[in-house]
């Protein structure tokens, strides 16, 4: 007989006390289950900060959890008797405690879910799996707005998912007539400054946690548990409870988020966190909620505390892309993680994970990562997913890194925006076009050339840009396949230009850089 009516399942990135499986909750007779496990910091080398970041807001939560009033059952990674795997301790705890159902809201990571589904069969339980009730839009609604189309292109689901809900409108959530704050849709156009000469300024500083008694336990033990692992804890201070969560959205609207959108492309050396919010990591794990992100910065705009073109281009990272790239997600796999549209073959290079570069936006990118577990997206996108790109990656290794480095990172929001949007190896499912650009475009976005040995002007000999030189390498390459392509059509015309000594040139500079003989020192490498 049962000793429990319900066993609901919570996973690191579901802290949420309103979450879906918590619906009919009954204290009397339901429980909830936690567990630590080493698995899911191996799967994928993660490093060090992610692994902190996801155990001190576990055991937050469970805090939370007790003072609700929820019976919680928790392994902890140290506990004698844990089984190193979700579906191992799963099936050991269910043993124990007999309960009748799993209950569960929907995950983030199809690996779990598929394996949860698994061990839930093997031990005679029905799963219910619920809808995640995070998000704007649900998989199933996605899947409607995708129906018979050819392509797929987030600014006409932005415009739909901004027309539903009555954000920055002129008119009432759903009417067909509403009409967009400021009469046009997007304000990409107004957000592409770079900082001057001078710099930044004083950018208000980032909001930051002292980590109390519980991190500092978590802290202490990833450095014992997992030493071999990349990135560093030293400057560890990201929010771990909703209560630091919301105190970080509030500080962001109030400080931050006026200049966000002019200034959101730019980049400058040894200045991790500028304008930005740093909300994703919250918003990942489900401290924070969407809703009252779009409705603190849409209120700034509403109350003149922030303007349009800011408060837009925030908006649309998280109305707009965050709900287009998990809908590209649940309606793609399993097959998503598998494309490779370009055929790119290559190792990612070790010193990704150290930093062991030449190359002076890469090393501050790199470094930043490691120390941080955090890069804001033109980082991402233009410095570290562009190189990987031109290089010729094999786009599962990029994958891999992005999910295992960034603290934000969840593989439903990071595989399609580095298989889609960083390494276009959907073949412009997700994005229209491949992002190659020359050092020419960091050049424009940041001060890293002047203090680099590279030259972004420069393509072919000893001082020219590995940027620059790949950039060319790549349109040769897959100039066939970029001539349909009307986005690409400038770029590759310039290409047949080159004569056959430029064209051989640029070939035997980039199989240098692919070899190591440009660009790094030898770095550490990743376990296979």
């Amino acid at each position: 007989m049962a000793e429990l009516r319900h066993l609901v399942l919570v996973l690191g990135d579901q802290l949420d006390l309103d979450a879906a499986a918590f619906d009919d909750f009954d204290a009397s007779r339901d429980a909830v289950w936690m567990a630590e496990v080493a698995e899911e910091s191996t799967h994928v080398w993660s490093s060090k900060p992610r692994i902190a970041l996801f155990l001190s807001a576990m055991r937050h939560f469970a805090d939370a959890l007790r003072a609700a009033g929820r019976p919680l059952h928790y392994t902890h990674l140290d506990d004698d008797g844990n089984a190193g795997s979700l579906t191992a301790q799963l099936a050991a705890d269910v043993r124990r405690l007999r309960p009748a159902r799993l209950v569960m809201t929907a995950p983030g990571d199809w690996r779990v879910l598929q394996a949860l589904r698994a061990q839930a069969t093997a031990l005679g339980l029905p799963l219910d799996v619920r809808e995640d009730r995070h998000f704007y839009c649900s998989v199933r609604d996605f899947a409607a707005h995708a129906r018979g189309r050819a392509s797929l292109r987030m600014e006409y689901f932005y415009r739909e998912q901004r027309r539903r809900h009555g954000v920055l409108m002129d008119g009432p959530p759903g009417a067909r007539d509403a009409q967009p704050e400021g009469g046009q849709w997007n304000f990409d156009a107004d957000n592409r400054e770079a900082f001057g000469p001078a710099g930044p300024g004083a950018v208000p500083p980032r909001a930051a946690f002292a980590p109390d008694a519980t991190t500092r336990a978590v802290l202490a033990l990833v450095e014992a548990r997992f030493a071999d692992h990349p990135g560093r804890l030293e400057g560890f201070a990201w929010p771990v409870t909703r209560e630091d969560a919301h105190a970080a959205l509030q500080r962001f609207v109030g400080e931050r988020l006026p200049l966000f959108g002019r200034f959101q492309d730019a980049m400058w050396p040894d200045e991790p966190w500028l304008y930005h919010a740093h909300l994703s990591a919250a918003l990942n794990l489900k401290l924070l909620n969407p809703r009252e992100v779009v409705a603190a910065a849409e209120h700034a705009y509403r109350t003149g505390a922030a303007p349009l073109a800011s408060v837009e281009g925030f908006v649309r990272q998280i109305l707009g892309w965050r709900e287009y790239v998990r809908g590209i997600y649940w309606t793609r796999m399993p097959g998503y993680v598998e494309l490779d549209a370009l055929q790119a073959h290559e190792d990612l290079p070790a010193w990704y994970w150290t930093g062991d570069t030449d190359m002076a936006c890469l090393r501050d990118a790199l470094k930043q990562t490691l120390a941080h577990g955090y890069a804001h997206h033109i980082q991402r996108l233009m410095v570290t997913g562009l190189y990987a790109l031109m290089l010729g990656v094999q786009p599962r290794q990029v994958h891999a890194w992005y999910l295992a480095v960034y603290v934000d990172a969840v593989e439903w929001v990071e595989l399609p925006n580095t298989l889609g949007m960083s390494q276009y190896a959907d073949g412009g499912l997700m994005a229209s076009k491949p992002y190659v650009a020359t050092g020419k475009y960091i050049q424009r976005m940041s001060p890293y050339c002047r203090g680099c040995r590279y030259d972004p002007a420069q393509r072919t000999g000893d001082a020219a840009c590995p940027f620059t030189t790949l950039y060319w390498d790549f349109l040769m390459r897959h100039a066939a396949r970029l001539a349909s392509n009307p986005r690409m059509a400038l770029q590759v015309k310039n290409v047949a230009r080159l004569g056959e000594a430029d064209r051989q040139a640029i070939a035997a500079r980039a199989a240098a850089i692919r070899r190591g003989d440009v660009g790094c020192a030898k770095g550490q490498a990743a376990p296979t």
